[in-house]
């Protein structure tokens, strides 16, 4: 058996008919593409979602008030304000927690934030000096929040570019202007480095003041909102999770874990969430592109019978002249197989260019998974053997004379 003759041949038959290939071929490539596309706008959002929780801080733990079904501690009672800034200062100060290298109180609460010309709703954070290290905050301009500024309840904040943007057009401008929080009057003295967030609770729209400064003047509050608490290391997580979940259960008289009145969140916890979130979603994704891939198989084989209908003539006297079954099924196997190959082939070039697209215009990481370009490209090929092989088995099985009085 010559392949080399027979590809050569099964090439030419495609090209005879160039319009009908040419559709064959469409929704093969649309299948492929959209498999490619899709799974890469998965992987880009779970990436970007990745990219700005690890953005908020590194080995970092949560502590919220309130029971929750989370953590290393958990509870099924308590309020919102069980969290105070002398349970913030003092784990900081404890010897009962040595695997926790910083703590970080704040309180945070959305506001109206009213500059000359304009205003916006933004998220206000109450912080002490070392928010910035913990949650990885960095300066554009001017200065981060001191310890001074917590001392004397100073009127000083800091914003986010967005913030900065919605407030005065501009980050540049925003250092030494006055905005208005709550009747009271603050003076800007930096602006943060953009993270790159959306949403709720965008990191590049938030303001943050001195802690004294928003409980105090601002909001008028008893508690804290929150309490970040940064590990010594990765590997030491579980363990400072633990040693902070046992301190303030004795701090706050609560015996039985089970009846804790805060949450304790991890990093961890919360990128596992999101991964498994955006994996689902992904694969959502995939499952719906790959229907588009058995249509275009369906096509495929739709395509072939007619050629098998076509080539009844031609079938039944290479059959005469002494072709063999396993020849013409192999013609029309590397027929269809030729065309899923082309498609797959345009395919990953249209899903690949559609995948930077979306990364551009939806300011998402741009990934390619070469596990779903080969496995694309795979099914494609197994696309062609398998649609393929009915019409082949359909043509090697015409007898020679009832095919030769085909019209």
């Amino acid at each position: 058996m010559d392949y080399l003759e027979i590809f050569k041949e099964a090439f030419g038959n495609l090209t005879i008919n160039k319009l009908r290939t040419g559709l064959a071929v469409l929704g093969i490539v649309i299948g492929i593409g959209s498999v490619i596309a899709l799974i890469s706008l998965g992987q880009s959002s779970q990436k970007a979602i990745e990219n700005q929780i690890q953005s908020l801080g590194s080995n970092l733990l949560t502590v919220i008030p309130g029971a929750q079904s989370t953590g290393g501690v958990r509870g099924a009672s308590g309020g919102s304000t069980t969290l105070t800034l002398d349970d913030a200062l003092s784990m900081k100060s404890s010897t009962e927690v040595p695997d926790v290298s910083d703590v970080s109180p704040e309180y945070s609460s959305r506001a109206q934030v009213v500059a000359a010309a304009s205003n916006a709703n933004t998220q206000v954070t109450g912080v002490y000096p070392q928010y910035a290290a913990i949650h990885k905050v960095t300066m554009a301009s001017g200065v981060f929040i001191s310890e001074t500024d917590v001392n004397s309840l100073s009127r000083v904040a800091v914003i986010g570019p967005t913030t900065a943007t919605n407030l005065f057009g501009d980050a540049v401008s925003a250092i030494g202007q006055t905005i208005r929080v709550n009747g009271q009057m603050l003076q800007v003295v930096g602006v943060t480095v953009s993270k790159g967030g959306t949403g709720f609770n965008n990191p590049d729209d938030a303001m943050y003041v001195p802690l004294s400064t928003a409980m105090k003047v601002l909001f008028g509050a008893t508690h804290v909102s929150t309490i970040s608490v940064e590990a010594k290391s990765s590997d030491v997580m579980t363990a400072a999770q633990d040693e902070v979940g046992y301190f303030l259960l004795k701090r706050h008289n609560i015996e039985n874990p089970a009846s804790a009145d805060f949450t304790i969140f991890s990093q961890n916890d919360i990128l596992n969430t999101a991964s498994s979130v955006t994996g689902t979603f992904t694969a959502l994704l995939g499952g719906v592109a790959a229907i588009s891939l058995l249509v275009g198989g369906i096509g495929i084989m739709n395509i072939m019978l007619v050629t098998v209908t076509e080539r009844t003539r031609e079938i039944g006297l290479r059959k005469a002249l002494g072709a063999k079954r396993r020849i013409i099924i192999t013609q029309f196997l590397i027929e269809a197989t030729l065309l899923t190959a082309l498609g797959g082939l345009f395919g990953m070039c249209l899903g690949i260019a559609i995948s930077y697209l979306l990364s551009v215009l939806l300011n998402l990481p741009f990934t390619i998974s070469p596990t779903s370009v080969v496995l694309a490209i795979g099914v494609s090929g197994g696309i062609g053997i398998l649609f393929g092989w009915y019409p082949a088995r359909k043509a090697a099985a015409l007898e020679p004379i009832e095919t030769l009085r085909y019209e």
